[in-house]
């Protein structure tokens, strides 16, 4: 058997020290060295052995983390780790507690083509470090070669009402191709559009009249939050599609990231796929004329199959149903928590499917370093990150 771990982790705005990321926003020396030093605790914590990162603005802050990170674990190596010449070397524990290096390993990133690069206007990307190397070369998605249509109709009739159109993502979608044992899992790393307002700038205009909140307007903050809602589900939906181009080749494929939506969200529902009904033969055909036209029997195996092979899971909802445990979050503001950061699998990691090539053995959150950023007082609001780190712990047949 092959044991590896799968991690999500939001670093919050990574960018060297006194650069400008977002307006008026930079780190001094200080604060960045505070940053970098929280990394590299939490990258060894985690000691996983592929991680998903978002919110890097710069790769070289990353690869200065992952050093510091490897100095700490063979520090940490030599201190709690027996050499060969004890006699109890070889217990179990000591594997368990062994940081091992990423010295070998390597990082894809992924910049924000909406990136200009200038101070205060700048967009991050998305990062992948494995220690299992990549199989091909990482895919970055974001400009869309065709646009993304989503044609509206008129409840009721026939003609068109218009459509939504989607040419480039808000943030890029990391693809990667990761050799572990004698499987190659297709991993996507995704930063959907946050929940924040989307407003637009009148031209001639200085910003847009609805972040005048002096001079609030609602109607115009509720258009803001819609836009935001139809970016962040037209996301979702060019990830499931190139995740079902993985599926219909056969792949395994792990799916991580911060989705900006709960697990039973809409976002979140479009990239897992629908979940398939216990029973289709009570329901009436597509193609019914008459009350007793259902699908038969052998049609509802059909069905549930053709949905449940292409349906992927949440590692959460499974880790939760295992465990008896009843709840998971990753994010607290003002007074809610819940769990944006998600990892789905394909069913090649369900024992419940014949086919299944692994299984996930526990889930870990690292979230005790949250509090609620609506409190002025509560420690590490600007530096550390403000979402709890998620992480897999897989095993493969071999």
């Amino acid at each position: 058997m092959t044991r590896f771990t799968i991690a999500s982790f939001n670093v919050k705005n990574l960018i060297g020290p006194e650069r400008e990321y977002y307006r008026f926003q930079s780190y001094t020396p200080e604060e960045y060295a505070w940053k970098a030093d929280w990394m590299a605790d939490q990258l060894l914590t985690l000691n996983a052995d592929i991680v998903g990162f978002q919110e890097i603005f710069d790769e070289a802050p990353l690869r200065q983390v992952i050093a510091e990170t490897d100095r700490r674990g063979a520090e940490a190596n030599a201190a709690s780790i027996p050499d060969p010449s004890k006699r109890y070397h070889r217990k179990a524990v000591f594997q368990k507690l062994a940081y091992s290096s990423y010295a070998e390993a390597e990082l894809a990133f992924a910049s924000n083509l909406n990136d200009t690069g200038d101070p205060g206007e700048r967009r991050p990307g998305l990062a992948v470090l494995s220690r299992f190397g990549f199989a091909d070369e990482p895919e970055a998605i974001q400009d869309l070669d065709q646009p993304l249509d989503i044609p509206m109709a008129c409840l009721g009739e026939e003609e068109d009402a218009g459509f939504y159109t989607l040419r480039r993502l808000s943030r890029p979608i990391l693809k990667v191709r990761v050799p572990v044992g004698d499987q190659v899992i297709s991993v996507f790393n995704c930063h959907l559009k946050s929940k924040l307002g989307e407003y637009i700038k009148p031209q001639g205009a200085p910003y847009p009249p609805e972040t005048v909140l002096t001079a609030y307007d609602a109607a115009g903050r509720a258009m803001g939050s819609l836009r935001a809602a139809l970016r962040r589900m037209g996301e979702a939906w060019v990830l499931r599609r190139a995740v079902l181009d993985e599926l219909e080749q056969g792949r395994p494929v792990v799916v991580l990231g911060d989705f900006n939506d709960g697990e039973h969200a809409v976002s979140s529902e479009i990239i897992s796929g629908e979940a398939p009904f216990k029973n289709y033969a009570w329901m009436l055909r597509h193609d019914a004329k008459h009350p007793g036209d259902r699908y038969s029997e052998e049609e509802d195996a059909l069905i549930r199959e053709a949905i449940d092979r292409v349906r992927l899971r949440s590692a959460e909802k499974m880790f939760l149903k295992k465990s008896l445990r009843d709840v998971v979050y990753t994010t607290a503001f003002g007074g809610v928590h819940e769990s944006v950061d998600q990892i789905y699998m394909s069913r090649h990691f369900d024992p419940a499917w014949p086919g299944a090539v692994g299984e996930m053995q526990y889930y870990s959150v690292f979230n005790d370093h949250l509090t609620d950023g609506s409190h002025p007082e509560a420690p590490y609001n600007k530096l550390a990150s403000d979402h709890g780190q998620i992480m897999a712990h897989m095993v493969l047949r071999g």
